[in-house]
Order: structure tokens, then sequence, then C-alpha cells
């Protein structure tokens, strides 16, 4: 057992996390290291190298060393191997919330706080969708689309994806017996709150894990399920065309040939570099480097195909110009192995904190939709989480536990 005060330290850093990724990187960034550097010299101290023998440790520190390798390949070796190289941080977070999470009152005293802290959120961005502004009076700077703490980034909505699932989930395991339909009611409040926002991608991925959440719920019956997502749907439909902001985003932009186009030059240019480079890809990171600081030394014909973008903003198409054929089919066996090959487990167990998490990290991977820079400081800390929290959750996968090697 840890002295309370350690554990209380702990606490307050693992709390902290939710606010640190909305102040900005470098305090994430900050917080994340004082987690792991806190972290190691406890185990060190405490001599529990027990996670060692894990298989997926090793798959982990398997994807690390591919990506120093990626480095050594990429276009501009330094930009690659500055991103790749802070990939060990992952791997210690990894650690810490296994260590931590297994506690189940310390789970429950951080996600009881990160619960706070997200209600919080949601509350900012009706007072902003309302007023125009949020409670800091932030607002304006991307017309009607809503920044809420974030100040001049429109991304609340991925960052309420990346947390509410996981929190459904908690208040399902600690008090759903119940408070059942207060939970579902405070599940649509949090989808209302993503589509205000006005982030069309994070809307639909929204709105599908939490089908597929209440879908294996299996506290409530077929005909429940049925009523509530009919009625939640009428709901949401009513609200974007009430809207002119909604109806604009959801509808005019959707049919709009102008955004179409965007992405579609966004799509064929992740295309085209991975044409160029089929076998290896240009290096994390290196997208840019290869569609915009070239871009004027190309043929005509070349550069028509290249759109000079920070990335591709489709998940499949970052990995296949960025790592190429072979990293990016070594990324998905491993991705495979570290999360797809447990559904069976997940959904026999009903660990509703585990499912949250499998569900966010599942979307990750949807075709098509446009998405983030997977390999990016902030995508991947909440993608980190969510790995995280999938194993400490589950006493049997927790890599802590003693005797579990799988």
């Amino acid at each position: 057992m840890l002295n309370k005060y350690i554990s209380n330290y702990f606490l307050l850093i693992f709390s902290f996390i939710p606010i640190s990724l909305i102040i900005g990187p470098a305090v994430s960034l900050t917080n994340i290291v004082i987690i792991d550097i806190s972290f190691v010299i406890l185990i060190i101290y405490l001599k529990d190298f027990s996670f060692l023998k894990n298989k997926n440790f090793k798959y982990l520190i398997v994807l690390y060393l591919y990506l120093l390798l990626n480095s050594f390949i990429s276009l501009d070796v330094q930009l690659g191997l500055n991103r790749n190289l802070g990939f060990i941080r992952i791997i210690i977070l990894f650690l810490a919330f296994n260590y931590f999470f297994r506690d189940r009152l310390f789970l429950k005293k951080t996600l009881k706080v990160w619960l706070s802290i997200i209600l919080i959120i949601t509350l900012d961005i009706f007072v902003e969708s309302f007023l125009g502004k949020n409670l800091f009076g932030y607002g304006g700077m991307y017309g009607e689309r809503i920044v809420s703490f974030f100040k001049d980034e429109p991304i609340v909505g991925g960052y309420l994806n990346a947390f509410c699932l996981i929190l459904i989930g908690y208040l399902f395991t600690f008090y759903g017996s119940s408070h059942k339909s207060k939970i579902f009611v405070l599940s649509f409040i949090f989808l209302i709150a993503v589509i205000l926002t006005g982030e069309r991608s994070n809307s639909i991925k929204s709105l599908i894990g939490l089908f597929l959440f209440y879908y294996i719920y299996s506290e409530f019956d077929l005909k429940k399920k049925i009523i509530s997502f009919v009625v939640s749907l009428i709901l949401i439909c009513s609200l974007i065309v009430s809207s002119d902001f909604l109806t604009v985003r959801f509808i005019d932009q959707i049919k709009s040939s102008k955004a179409t186009d965007k992405y579609f030059k966004l799509y064929r240019s992740g295309f085209e570099v991975f044409k160029n480079y089929p076998i290896l890809g240009v290096g994390n990171k290196n997208y840019r480097v290869e569609a915009c600081k070239y871009f004027h030394d190309r043929s005509d014909d070349e550069k028509r195909y290249y759109y000079c973008q920070t990335h591709p903003h489709q998940i499949y198409l970052e990995l296949l110009s960025e790592h190429g054929l072979m990293g990016t089919l070594i990324f998905l066996y491993l991705m495979y192995k570290l999360v797809f090959s447990k559904i069976r487990y997940v959904l026999i167990n009903k660990n509703y904190i585990q499912l949250g998490s499998l569900i966010y990290m599942s979307l990750t991977f949807l075709p098509v939709l446009p998405s983030g820079a997977f390999f990016s400081d902030y995508m991947m800390t909440i993608f980190a989480i969510n790995l995280s929290i999938f194993y400490a959750s589950s006493l049997k996968m927790n890599i802590f536990n003693a005797g579990n090697k799988n």
C-alpha cells in the first residue's frame, strides 16, 4: 500500500490531465513528463518490474523501435526524430495509468474529477452557443463555431469525444444500478454539445459512438433502445434544421462542392505522396515536407496533385503517405494486437469503462471521415489516455496484475 501522500500527489497530477490539454501543448507535455518522471522514480524505488514480462508492453516497445527506425528514413530526419523520440513518454504514461488505476478507489476519484471538468466544458459550450461568447469571453474567431476554453482552436468537440464514453462507462459502473435514465440523458446532452460545436466529423463519431455503447449496454431492453434512438435522432434533426449555423455546417457545406473539393484535394494529395513513396513513406510528420517545402520544385503534372497542409486529414492516408505500405501494416498489426484482438473479451466481461475507451479508439480508425494528425502531440495524448484506461480499468488486462503476461 502506497503512502497516502504519494497517492494523493499522483491523484492530483492525474486529475490535472484534462485541464492541461485545454491550457495548451506545453502544459500538457509538462504534466505528462512530471507523471512519467515521478512514476519512474517510484517504480525503481519499489523495484516492481513485473510489467516487463507483459506482451502488450512489448508491443508498445516494438512500436517505439519502429518509430525510431522510421525517423532515419524520413525526408527530414531531425523532424521525424524530434517527434518519434518523445513517444517513450506515452509508454511510461501507459504504465503509470495501469499501476494506479488497478486501485478502484484511485480510478473512481480520478474519473470523478474528470467528470466535473467535462461537465463544466459542456455547460460552457451551451453558453457560447447561445451567447456567442464562452464563460471567459472567448469566441467569434471562427464565426459561430465553438471554441470554448480552447480560445483559438475549434477542437472542443473532439476533446469531448475523447472523454465522454469513458465517463459514461464510469457512471454506469459505479452508479448505473439506480441512475440509468439520468446517465442516458447526460449522454444525450454530451452529444448535443458536440453537435453544437459544428465539428461535422466529431459529431458523426459521437453519434456512432453512443449508438454502439447503448447497443452493447445490456441493462436496457431492445424496445427501449429503439425508442431512445429514434427520439434522439428526431431531436438532433430538429436542432440542426432550427439553427442557421448548424444547417450551414451539416447540410449546406456538406452539399457544397467547395467543401468537398477541399477534402478531395487533401486525400488525393496524401495518396499522391504514398504513390511516390509506396514502401516506407516520407517519414512521420514529413507529409508537409513533401507536399509544401518542395511544392514549387515539382513539374506541373506532379504538383497539381499536391495540397500544401500539415497532414492529409485522414488517418489511413496519413499512415500510407508517412509510413508507406510496410509501416502502415506494422502499425495496424500492432493496433490489432493491442486493441482489436481484445474486443471479444470486452463484450463478454461488460466492463463499461473499458467499452467506452474501446469504442473511442475504434472510431479513430473510421475510414473516409476527416481526422486530426494521429501522431500529433494532442491526438496521440488523448488516444494514449484511452488506450491506457482500456487496460488499466480491467483487473484481468491490467499489466501490473500478478501473472498477467497477455
